[in-house]
């Protein structure tokens, strides 16, 4: 049995627990907050889970989000399919390039804003993740482990890489055989990563009620607007309706940067991707910050001492790619078991 312990009780740091749970290791996880925590990067309504686009195998992501969905429970995953905006010219290419896709012209979604020339490719094994029932349902099951520990209220004040040990705010420690460090965009601040912070403005609208059975039977999609920068995901299982565009993702210097212009792009990101646009009355505005790879623009899982390592770049597409992270921490501690 391999000691893990793992800071940050988002959705990397959770599903890791959970495979390595799993695998009969004794794990620990830490937090600055509750657990879950609401003020967590992956505590949100719902998030996209595509078969294509970023890196990751989409076929394997879309297997085991299913095969978590009936470990844990919860209802969290649903396959309402993802449409991704294509131009006409060029759309064999498009569709074969994905398996299970369908094509769909814009008539038939006509609530949403298409590029001229272009239609819909809907990837049939998609959907939306409902991401607060993810976290909720993991730390259930985790509480049913007579192998894991959770520690809310614990806020970690340094890493030690040499000796594989989390410095706690309250002058105690923590350590174990492997340490990962997935504590969203405070992980940079604890392990020396290339990366760089970004925000991205999503905001969230009611559908006219006359609407609302056509909108939680819809897709997610992207591509939208005439720029086709904008995407949606839609409203269902008490989720609103959420808007945003690749144009309001901007790199910024720190969590607190006033978010002025990003106020402004959201007020026009209902026109960008809603056709009847006044119709949908916005809800909220949020900021969500997450950090990126410097040198590539990715999410990246990266070797910080002889045995730690940090989830510090998390990427647009960290919460769908956590079994991937997962699998590989799980890796990790067969191999520290084998040596």
């Amino acid at each position: 049995m391999v000691e893990i312990v793992i800071a940050g009780a988002g959705v990397t740091g959770l599903v890791a627990a959970v495979r390595c749970a799993r695998a009969g290791h004794r794990v620990t996880v830490v937090d600055r907050g509750p657990i879950p925590n609401h003020g967590s990067s992956s505590f949100d309504q719902h998030r996209v889970l595509r078969s294509s686009g970023s890196p990751g195998d989409g076929a394997y992501l879309h297997r085991e989000w299913l095969r978590l969905q009936s470990l844990l429970g919860g209802g969290f995953y649903r396959r309402i399919g993802a449409v991704t905006a294509r131009p006409v010219d060029g759309l064999d290419a498009a569709v074969g390039s994905t398996a299970k896709t369908a094509v769909v012209g814009p008539d038939s979604l006509p609530h949403m804003v298409f590029p001229e020339n272009h239609v819909g490719v809907q990837e049939l094994d998609a959907g939306v993740l409902l991401a607060e029932r993810v976290l909720h349902a993991a730390v259930r099951w985790l509480r049913g482990q007579p192998t894991v520990t959770l520690r809310p209220w614990c806020e970690v004040t340094a890493v030690d890489t040499g000796a594989a040990r989390l410095e706690l705010s309250d002058g105690g420690a923590v350590a174990g055989d492997l340490v990962l460090v997935a504590a969203g965009v405070w992980t940079r601040g604890l392990v020396d990563t290339a990366t760089e912070l970004h925000r991205q403005t999503v905001v969230y609208v009611r559908p006219p009620g006359e609407l609302t059975t056509w909108w939680e039977q819809a897709p997610a999609a992207a591509g939208l607007g005439a720029d086709g920068t904008g995407w949606l995901l839609p409203p269902g299982a008490g989720t609103l309706l959420k808007l945003s565009a690749t144009t309001m993702c901007r790199t910024v210097a720190t969590l607190t940067e006033p978010a002025d212009a990003d106020r402004a792009a959201a007020r026009r990101c209902r026109e960008r991707v809603l056709a009847e646009p006044d119709r949908y009355p916005v809800v909220a505005v949020k900021h969500c910050h997450y950090s990126v790879d410097a040198r590539t623009g990715r999410a990246a899982l990266e070797r910080v001492g002889p045995a730690v390592w940090a989830r510090a770049a998390v990427g647009g597409d960290g919460f769908r790619t956590a079994p991937l992270i997962a699998d590989q921490i799980a890796e990790l501690a067969a191999d520290a078991l084998a040596a």
